[in-house]
């Protein structure tokens, strides 16, 4: 008897840190139940030609493979004007609004000629919902970053009167406590939570990006399921709080990673990364350092130069990626012309024995290198992933999004890392050299605790994934749950 097939739609904020995990998480599901096939309907925004190779790369890949995800890029759509929005999630919100005509068409297409079985959201393509409503197609949520930030999002409605009630605007307009010693309860955090730590968007309560918060967090109430690209054994009282009555079940899968990194496609992969790797193969194992804050992220000369001193200063080996911060609002951070003319007179030739102070780069495939010995990171989601999977300690200095969140649990709630600073963002006093140098002293030389912490979590992450692993386990619950919905409709028709 020929074996049912189906397709699952999946749809990502055109962003890399929540389009690659998405992609990856398609690929994860299909190479697991070879009844499915993915299709992952592609958002193009002109001003990220980044995000834009990366996708195309796709395309390209799939047409050259057996692969079982097909990719459909969806026609452009007018951008939200600047008095729609007064935040870049207001932009992102908007601007992904606009495209559920052309989602609702393509998957009717789909629907006619073979059996949708789900769609896919992410954390910020909730409006898709009403597609799928509209469709009678069930969906779901994938979520990338993790299960502490998923209930804090989750929280964040009955969370909204507490800070109404405790804190006020100040002259900024991000909110500043009543009381300095006020701390919020959020069930996911076993600890309770810093003001100072919570994403700049929910701060800023004057701002549309609050709103924006509080709008997606609604909708996933609204979805079948909730996949979370963590596991069991990281996150354990996150996950165990949220099988509470009312909510969505929720999957832990991860960790879902791309383990092959960007050398496929990025302008400036092969070439770049072969001489990062010889670099670090004639360093010492545990050795080096390495400084990265992410696709988004980027930091002023100031702080590069301070950065700069306090690697000095601290004489431990370095591989340090610097970004130019991006021209415009919707670009993403570019590489410097002449790096040297922002950091100290005479750095580099002084560190030239010492030290590699590049652009872009390959982290996973960094991370991966023995010769790493710990990782100073923004501590997005899908970094800490990385460095959890590699077994390398990370120092923290979160940038944007819900990175400082993350950096709390990281210290505070797992153990897992040693601080830098916990509340870092745009507008931040600058971490002087002093404060980097003591936190990497903490890092390579100290903390044994921490790192056996990280060795016995990254045995943990692998087995996670095996057969019978917690998130093996829980990825077959969803297929389950998914195959069942739709066995029980045609028992229906």
């Amino acid at each position: 008897m020929a074996m049912d097939k189906y397709e699952v739609v999946f749809i990502s904020t055109p962003l890399i840190g929540n389009l690659v995990p998405t992609v990856e998480f398609a690929h994860h599901l299909t190479r697991h139940d070879p009844r499915f096939s993915a299709t992952i309907l592609i958002i193009t925004v002109h001003e990220r030609p980044i995000v834009n190779l990366y996708t195309q790369s796709l395309a390209t890949a799939a047409s050259h493979s057996q692969s079982h995800a097909n990719f459909i890029h969806l026609p452009t759509v007018q951008p939200p004007t600047p008095d729609q929005y007064q935040s870049s999630l207001g932009y992102t919100s908007l601007f992904i609004d606009k495209h559920k005509p052309h989602v609702k068409h393509a998957i009717s297409t789909l629907a006619s000629t073979t059996s949708v079985a789900a769609f896919f959201v992410d954390m910020f393509t909730t409006s898709m919902i009403d597609v799928a409503q509209d469709l009678g197609i069930p969906c779901y949520l994938f979520f990338a970053s993790p299960a502490s930030f998923l209930g804090f999002m989750l929280h964040l409605p009955a969370l909204a009167t507490q800070l109404a009630a405790d804190f006020v605007d100040s002259h900024s307009g991000l909110i500043a406590p009543k009381d300095s010693a006020i701390e919020l309860i959020v069930p996911t955090f076993s600890k309770s939570l810093p003001p100072s730590v919570l994403p700049s968007s929910v701060l800023k309560r004057n701002k549309d990006g609050y709103f924006w918060y509080l709008e997606h967090a609604r909708r996933y109430t609204e979805t079948m399921g909730i996949v979370v690209n963590t596991f069991l054994e990281l996150e354990p009282h996150a996950i165990e709080s949220l099988s509470i009555s009312g909510l969505p079940p929720v999957y832990p899968v991860g960790p879902i990673l791309d383990h092959a990194g960007a050398s496929q496609w990025h302008p400036d992969g092969a070439q770049l990364h072969d001489s990062i790797m010889e670099w670090l193969d004639q360093q010492p194992p545990s050795s080096v350092v390495f400084l990265c804050f992410g696709s988004m992220g980027s930091l002023e000369g100031p702080q590069l130069r301070e950065i700069a001193i306090g690697l000095e200063r601290s004489g431990y080996r370095f591989l340090w990626s610097i970004r130019e911060p991006p021209k415009g609002k919707l670009d993403l951070p570019g590489e410097y012309s002449n790096v040297e003319a922002v950091l100290p007179a005479g750095f580099l030739d002084r560190t030239a024995g010492l030290g590699l102070a590049c652009g872009w780069v390959q982290q996973v495939r960094v991370l991966s290198h023995q010769a790493i010995g710990g990782f100073v990171s923004h501590c997005g989601w899908n970094s800490i992933l990385e460095s959890v999977w590699y077994g390398v300690p990370i120092a923290t200095w979160p940038v944007y999004a819900e990175q400082q969140m993350n950096a709390f649990e990281l210290v505070k709630e797992l153990g897992l890392g040693v601080e830098i600073r916990l509340d870092y963002r745009e507008g931040s006093d600058l971490v002087v050299a002093e404060e980097l140098e003591r936190g990497l002293r903490r890092l390579m030389d100290g903390e044994d605790e921490v790192k056996a912490k990280v060795r016995e979590m990254k045995s943990k992450s692998r087995t996670a994934l095996m057969e019978n692993g917690s998130s093996c386990k829980s990825l077959a619950s969803l297929i389950q749950e998914i195959s069942g919905r739709i066995q029980g409709l045609k028992k229906d028709c």
